[in-house]
């Protein structure tokens, strides 16, 4: 983030807004249509308000009224936090962790299983200071730690003020200066476990250990051969980049006895994998985790902790299906099944149940976080103009407007593919020198003139055949939207990652159009062109006519999860707006939290330019304009100005 939190941030950030309350009895009006599957992936935090517009709802008190979407935005604005805006709500961050802890203190209970369950969270999933601070103090009571990956990590977690208990996991590659400062932290009382990734990096700790005079945690990251499915699935499966095959953990166990550090040995990291969409994935996985871990145990090795690494999934579609996207498994049941199946592998081997760490990351924050943006125009592929015969038309273009009075439902797919036939020859006649570019632009507002009429005709989903439905893919509007794809939504662009997606307003009334939506950057790729919808996934998706005085909101939901931090600079749009709400009781909401999204001037001085240098050559170059003639100083003022408000200003589209 560019801009930090201001004294006037500050000020403003007790504020309370009061919204017009809605009975929660009645938050979702039984006539809504609900196109976009608000109520099946909403998961109690996200419901359509009988206004139509979208609430946000505290999922552990369902009873409360739920705050208006809508009328954050407009309060937001009223006090200049213009859209786009990255928008945090705590209580859905406080209550995913709340649910993690709470189903595995069930599924222990239930199972009567002897050890405790610690869970971490990966600090790489969204380092950002105000997610981690919270993390840390809403998982305060359950001893819940952080895991780091680098340097600047784990100087994140040695300065958090975390539970007692509270255990930090030391994964990736390390160098001398990283361990010694995770040993120096040993020493301060944080409960530190140095992973061991590679047998190079045990001599390393070794050398360290010993010259600090300090008995590390230690833990060693074994390589499952079970490679689960799903989008990450090569971050599985003895494949992956980290962690001992079974012939080097022998070594290892070996090189630790020789050294004397064998007893140092008291935690297995068994990386599940990532997004498990399959339930079966997660037990195989885990069976295989415990039998390691006896045999380590047989060898001598004193471990008593089993990290199972990342793979509870969010379902962003809400299919319920073992799909890239979905999951085919509660939290409820992800939680039995890991702690039954660490259970009856131990009590198999008569092995004391050891304690379970999870690195639930993603299902911890996903939920948590939502991009808002306006719509600043559309393109459309239709028109409602009619285009009339004309004496003096090319007998295409009759044979093309002839084609309205043989339009019926039964004959859609003739009817379409004449059209585009008689467009495509008008095409080559223009290209050819044989028709003006009047004549042809007729033809066009007639070939868009009837698309309309075929559109409105296929909005009976019984008249949609399959090819019927690419063809309407082929001529969906593009709503040009004011937000970057690779900054906000990178794993959209990279992995074809879905987030659902859903106008803030307007969700009573039946959408007319369908669209993909394109980003304020000047690349072909900056688009969303597949979305999550109640009957699954589309390649467009419904949205509603707007006027160009109208304020258009759209809303990508389940961003919490790495989108924060992934975000490049692409045509050096900067961090949006960020504000962090808290939900009241009353449906109001607090402003906990904001901060200003990067200035032009931020941004520029990430990739090495100096703004004021840059000030410093406009101004000579204005001068000299000057001196030629070609400005007044007048003119001169008004061009500086106009500079300095620019390097000054929001990266984003501004009104």
């Amino acid at each position: 983030m560019g801009a930090g939190e201001t004294e006037m941030d500050k000020s403003r950030s007790a504020t309370n807004l009061v919204v017009p309350t809605i009975d929660a009895s009645t938050n979702v009006a039984a006539d809504i249509d609900d196109v976009y599957g608000v109520n099946v992936w909403g998961a109690g935090m996200i419901k359509i308000l009988p206004n139509g517009n979208i609430g946000l709802c505290q999922p552990e008190k369902p009873d409360e009224p739920p705050l208006d979407l809508l009328c954050v935005i407009n309060d937001l604005k009223q006090r200049g936090i213009d859209v786009p805006v990255l928008l945090r709500v705590t209580n859905f961050l406080e209550s995913r962790i709340t649910q993690i802890n709470e189903a595995f203190a069930e599924a222990i209970t239930e199972a009567g299983y002897q050890g405790l369950y610690r869970g971490v969270f990966p600090v790489k999933v969204n380092q950002q200071a105000q997610v981690i601070e919270r993390i840390v103090n809403f998982g305060s009571q359950y001893e819940f730690g952080l895991e780091v990956g680098s340097k600047a990590e784990l100087l994140i977690a040695l300065s958090q003020d975390l539970a007692d208990g509270a255990a930090v996991i030391c994964n990736g590659t390390k160098d001398s200066e990283f361990l010694s400062l995770a040993m120096l932290g040993q020493r301060l009382g944080v409960n530190i476990f140095i992973v061991i990734e590679s047998l190079r990096e045990l001599d390393l700790v070794v050398d360290v250990a010993t010259k600090l005079n300090v008995r590390p945690q230690l833990g060693v990251r074994v390589k499952l051969t079970n490679q689960v499915s799903g989008n990450w699935a090569e971050s599985s499966g003895d494949r992956s980049t980290f962690g001992l095959t079974i012939a080097q953990i022998a070594d290892l166990i070996e090189r630790l006895r020789a050294q004397k550090y064998l007893d140092c040995l008291v935690l297995q990291h068994s990386h599940l994998g990532s997004q498990i969409p399959d339930i079966i994935d997660i037990r195989k996985a885990t069976q295989e985790a415990c039998r390691f871990f006896s045999e380590i145990r047989l060898e001598g090795a004193p471990l008593h902790i089993l990290d199972l690494g990342g793979g509870l999934g969010v379902d962003y579609t809400g299919e319920h299906t073992a799909g890239p996207n979905s999951i085919n498994y509660t939290l409820g049941e992800y939680c039995k099944t890991i702690i039954e199946t660490v259970k009856y592998s131990m009590d198999e081997a008569g092995i004391n149940h050891p304690v379970i760490i999870t690195e639930s990351g993603r299902s911890c924050v996903a939920q948590s976080s939502m991009l808002l943006f306006n719509v600043l125009e559309a393109t459309h592929y239709d028109s409602t103009e009619e285009v009339s015969p004309q004496a003096s038309d090319h007998p295409i273009l009759h044979q093309m407007l002839a084609i309205e009075k043989d339009l019926g439902p039964d004959r859609i797919q003739e009817c379409w593919n004449s059209l585009r036939y008689y467009r495509d020859e008008m095409r080559a006649l223009f290209r050819r020198n044989q028709v003006s570019l009047a004549m042809t632009a007729r033809t066009e507002r007639a070939y868009l003139y009837l698309i309309n009429r075929i559109k409105n005709m296929l909005r009976d989903p019984e008249a949609v055949t399959a090819d019927l439905q690419a063809a309407l893919t082929q001529v969906a509007d593009i709503y040009h939207c004011n937000f970057s794809l690779f900054q906000s939504l990178p794993d959209v662009w990279a992995i074809d990652q879905l987030h659902p997606i859903a106008p803030v307003q307007r969700l009573h009334e039946a959408p007319q159009r369908r669209a993909i939506l394109s980003d304020i950057t000047c690349d072909s790729d900056g688009k969303i062109d597949h979305f999550v919808l109640a009957d699954g996934i589309s390649e467009t998706l419904p949205v509603h006519d707007f006027g160009p005085e109208d304020d258009y909101y759209l809303a990508v939901f389940f961003i919490g999860a790495y989108q924060e931090t992934l975000g490049d600079l692409h045509n050096l749009f900067g961090d949006t707006n960020v504000v962090t709400i808290s939900l009241m009781a009353d449906g109001g909401f607090e402003l906990v939290q904001e901060q200003d999204g990067d200035t032009v001037s931020e941004v520029l001085s990430y990739v090495e330019y100096n703004p004021r240098d840059m000030a410093a050559s406009f101004k000579a170059i204005t001068e000299r304009a000057v001196q030629a003639g070609h400005l007044t100083a007048s003119d001169r003022k008004t061009i500086m100005t106009a500079y300095s408000d620019a390097m000054n200003g929001y990266t984003y589209f501004e009104h």
